[in-house]
Parts: C-alpha cells; sequence; structure tokens
C-alpha cells in the first residue's frame, strides 16, 4: 500500500465530482469576534474564486445593510463560482436575498427552515403540517426569482425520518436543485450521518432531480468524517469553511476534506476543483482577516503540519520522506525552500519570502511591511518565517484603521505604580496621554481609555512568543465585548507592551465596525 499523493489526472479520471460550497463569509463569520469588513470580504472571495471554489455563501443578505452591500459587492466581482444567499422561509428574506445575488454570474439563493421536532416546536412554534406548507410556498417563491435553490434541513440529524423525507420531496417538488441535510449542531456520527443520505435518497421518489448537500459543524469534533461519510451516502456538495472557522466548534474544514479526497483516492473515490497548493495562502488570509489563530498542529495549514523535531522521525525523513509524511508540503503550498532573511536582505529577496508563505502585497503596503522588517531585523539575531507571518498578519489586519499608535513610552519596575505615555492618531488627529496602572500592561490600556473613552470589557488578554529566544516577537491576542458584540484582534512587536497596545487599538477599531460607525460616539460629540 503506497502514501503517495496520486496524480490529480488519474483521481480525477476515476472518481466523481465533490462540489466545495464555501460558507466562510456566512457561517464562518458568525464566529464570535470573526467578522470582516467589507475589503476583507472581497479579498477572501477573491482567492476562494481564484482556488476553485465551485459555491460560495456571501452572507445572510437580510440580517444587516452591511450583510446586503457585502453580498452584492462579491456577486458583482466573482469571475467563476456560484454566489450563494442565505434567507429563512419568508418573502421578505427571499426578496432581499434575490436583489443581493442578482448581479451574480451564476446566482443561487440558500432557503433553510427546521425540520427537526425540538426547533418546530420551541424555535418556529409550528406543527408540522404549517412547515411543510412552509417548505412549498417558500421554494415556490425563491424559484420564481432565480433558476438555482438550495434548500436546507435545519437541525435534519434530529429530524424524524419519516417527516424529514416529506420535507426533502416537498422542496424538490417546488423547484429546489440542492438539498443539504445538516449537521447544525454536530450531534451524528460517521456511520449514522451516512446512513441518513442513503435512506432519503432511497424513500424520496425525486431524489435524482436534485444535488444532495452536507453541512457539518464540529462540536465532538466529528465534522470532516461526517462530512465524508455524507459523500460516502451519496453527497455531491461539501459545504465547509477555510480553517472549520464557524460558530461553537466551527464546520468542517475545506483544506481537511479536500486532501483527505486527494490522498486516500483509494478509499474515497472522489475528487474536487480546488487547487490544493492555495490551501496555505487561504488559511493565512483568512486567519488574518478574522484575527482568529491557527492552532500549530492543525491538520494541513498548521505550523507544525510538516514540522519534525523527534530524532527518529528527523532520521526517517532524511532517508525517505513518506516515512513521516503522507503529502508533499508542496501539495498544500508550502515550500521547503527558505530564504534566509536578515537585515541585509532587499526589497526583491523580501517579496520573494512573502510569496513563498503566501502573501501577494501591493506596493503601497509592501512598502510598509519592509520598513517594519527591516526595523524588526535590527532588533533581532534571527528573523524566522514565522515572525514574517506575524509581521504581515499585523500590517494586513490594521490597514485603513481610523485609531492608530504613533508611540509609546513605558515606566516600569518593582517601585509601583507603572506609567505609561501615550500617543495615538485618532481619525487624523495626534492625542498624548499619561497614565498609571498596576502593571505596565494596565497603565497602557488606561492609557487607551483616556484618549479613546469607550465602554468595552477586557475579556480576554492572551500572550505568547511567535519564535524562540530571548528577542522573539510577542503576539498579543486581546478581546472586547460590548452591548452584545465580542471582537477579537491581535498585534505584534519584539515589545510586548507595543504589541499590547496593537492589539487593544485593532479591537477598538473593529468595534467601531461593529456599532457601524466610522467614529467612536465619545469623539463625534
Amino acid at each position: 500500500m503506497t502514501h503517495e499523493t496520486p496524480a490529480p489526472d488519474a483521481t480525477r479520471r476515476n472518481s466523481e465530482q465533490v462540489l466545495i460550497f464555501d460558507t466562510t463569509l456566512r457561517d464562518g463569520e458568525q464566529s464570535p469576534g470573526a467578522s470582516m469588513t467589507l475589503e476583507e470580504k472581497i479579498e477572501v472571495a477573491d482567492l476562494l474564486d481564484a482556488m476553485g471554489v465551485d459555491i460560495i455563501e456571501a452572507g445572510f443578505p437580510i440580517a444587516s445593510e452591511g450583510d446586503f452591500e457585502a453580498v452584492s459587492a462579491v456577486a458583482a466581482r466573482v469571475q467563476r463560482a456560484t454566489v450563494a444567499g442565505l434567507a429563512r422561509a419568508s418573502a421578505k428574506d427571499i426578496d432581499r436575498c434575490a436583489e443581493a445575488v442578482r448581479k451574480a454570474r451564476s446566482p443561487r439563493i440558500h432557503l433553510f427552515i427546521s425540520t427537526s421536532p425540538l426547533h418546530m416546536k420551541y424555535k418556529l412554534q409550528k406543527e408540522p403540517e404549517q412547515v411543510l406548507e412552509m417548505i412549498t410556498s417558500s421554494v415556490t417563491h425563491a424559484r420564481n426569482l432565480c433558476d438555482n435553490i438550495e434548500w436546507s434541513a435545519e437541525d435534519g440529524t434530529r429530524s424524524e425520518i419519516d417527516f424529514l423525507c416529506r420535507a426533502v420531496e416537498r422542496a424538490i417538488a417546488a423547484g429546489a436543485t440542492t438539498i443539504n441535510i445538516p449537521d447544525t449542531v454536530g450531534y451524528a456520527v460517521p456511520e449514522e450521518y451516512q446512513a441518513l443520505f442513503e435512506t432519503v435518497r432511497a424513500r424520496v421518489p425525486s431524489s435524482d432531480k436534485a444535488i444532495f448537500s452536507v453541512h457539518c459543524h464540529n462540536d465532538l469534533g466529528l465534522a470532516v468524517a461526517n462530512t465524508l461519510a455524507g459523500v460516502r451516502g451519496g453527497a455531491r456538495q461539501v459545504e465547509c469553511t477555510i480553517n472549520g472557522l464557524g460558530e461553537r466548534a466551527g464546520n468542517a474544514a475545506m483544506e481537511e476534506v479536500v486532501m483527505a479526497l486527494r490522498v486516500r483516492g483509494d478509499r474515497l473515490a472522489y475528487h474536487t476543483g480546488i487547487d490544493s497548493t492555495m490551501l496555505t495562502r487561504a488559511s493565512k488570509l483568512v486567519s488574518a482577516v478574522s484575527s482568529f489563530p491557527v492552532q500549530y498542529n492543525k491538520a494541513i495549514v498548521g505550523r507544525n503540519a510538516f514540522a519534525h523535531e523527534s530524532g527518529i522521525h528527523q532520521d526517517g525523513m532524511l532517508k525517505n520522506a513518506q516515512t513521516y509524511e503522507i503529502m508533499t508540503p508542496e501539495s498544500v503550498g508550502v515550500s521547503k525552500t527558505s530564504l534566509v532573511m536578515g537585515k541585509h536582505s532587499g526589497r526583491h529577496a523580501f517579496r520573494e519570502k512573502l510569496k513563498e508563505l503566501g502573501y501577494d502585497l501591493g506596493e503601497n503596503a509592501l512598502e510598509d511591511a519592509f520598513a517594519r522588517f527591516k526595523d524588526l531585523a535590527d532588533r533581532k539575531k534571527i528573523v524566522y518565517d514565522e515572525d514574517l507571518i506575524a509581521l504581515v498578519d499585523d500590517e494586513i489586519g490594521h490597514a485603513g484603521d481610523g485609531i492608530k499608535l504613533v508611540a509609546l513610552t513605558v515606566i516600569a519596575g518593582t517601585n509601583g505604580p507603572q506609567s505609561a505615555a501615550l500617543t495615538l492618531d485618532v481619525y487624523g488627529e495626534q492625542k498624548t496621554h499619561q497614565a498609571t496602572g498596576n502593571g505596565p500592561v494596565d497603565a497602557v490600556f488606561n492609557a487607551i481609555c483616556a484618549l479613546v473613552p469607550h465602554h468595552a470589557v477586557l475579556e480576554l488578554y492572551q500572550v505568547h512568543a511567535v519564535t524562540q529566544g530571548t528577542d522573539a516577537q510577542a503576539e498579543v491576542s486581546v478581546r472586547l465585548a460590548e452591548d452584545g458584540k465580542s471582537v477579537t484582534a491581535k498585534g505584534a512587536d519584539p515589545d510586548t507592551l507595543v504589541a499590547s497596545a496593537r492589539a487593544y487599538i485593532a479591537a477598538l477599531n473593529k468595534l467601531m465596525v461593529k456599532r457601524g460607525k466610522s467614529r467612536p460616539a465619545a469623539l463625534t460629540g
């Protein structure tokens, strides 16, 4: 038995295609603190389209004006993929969704309604027959506005099989061309999820008129396993997100599904149209714009996915890489080649290194990142790949922020109180304040609060070293909550206090976006 990755062409010749439906911009963005700006959503959509995603779910148009604008912008921009918007089973939702996806080359309306006894009784407060009528009327209404209709049975895995079959039959009869049976709460196990698809497809006479789809959440850590089981049960569309981003424990991770189908073509005779060499780049982009770090040991795209420290493993790798690697780093966009970066490196080497790491910056962004790199190289003995990733992610994440760090001086030691003198650029106006605190971080945050008054609560403050060594960059994560809204942001710098200030300021900028305002209320009068 060989573990070598089969050639994509050979895999395609002997397998069926599975469509990739990416919902990073809709379900992924529903992760607390993971909301993206319009510009960030467009950047992610462009990359998803370029890497071969078949359907991009761009948002929930009825949810807010911002969501509507984002779906409309993505629909107008995407060149190849189908663009979908989500809608509940109501005419108002459907009309708003149809308008949002109208300019897409290939638009889709994605309808959903709950079908489990629990959801129908407590969430919808409807009788089963009422739900069936809502399915018919909503799908019919949507079908009159758009040819491509997907219908989802929310909480499908906890639905009664007889009712689920009736619901699916109604949806297809009304014009749905894709049927999604999601594991909404991550409750299923692979064997029953596969059997569910087999049963529904066998019992619904019109099942051959629709493509069946899987949508699995990861509450029990089974999202990818259940997704693959659903495919074996007859589903030919997979709903997933980059990095497994999503509500609660997240969704099935696209990179894991794609590579499982590619590496184990001997047991899973299916393929996708995804360019797998772009997976790492997509992972880094989504992590940067969502401020959700990727765990080091994350499958496929984690920092340690192709790292080997054990002496036994290193010996095996030197003799034959297949002893401990079932896929090549290059197949997911990771290069073994390493340019050693330091203070003598020029722009060309810096640009090439960033491309190797999955970044393609415009001239202005490149110049800003290069200036920070030069500063970092003067302060550190060795600049590692992880340093550059943290630096560029920090630069991308804070581009266009209305509040910017200008200068920071901190006095700390055994004799308190500690103090911080801080200068911020607040929407074009420089302001300075000196504050004290119970420790240097507290002093820095007190100074920020004095310059940018707000009522947000600090829910998380976390520091970790990007690389080894006493001169390592610090990467700080901050989560702020205000009026039920929660945002997470990161900041990186060799000085932990500067990184802390950057992270807190970045979170404040995100809160401004969440408020739907360009300036804090306290600053606008």
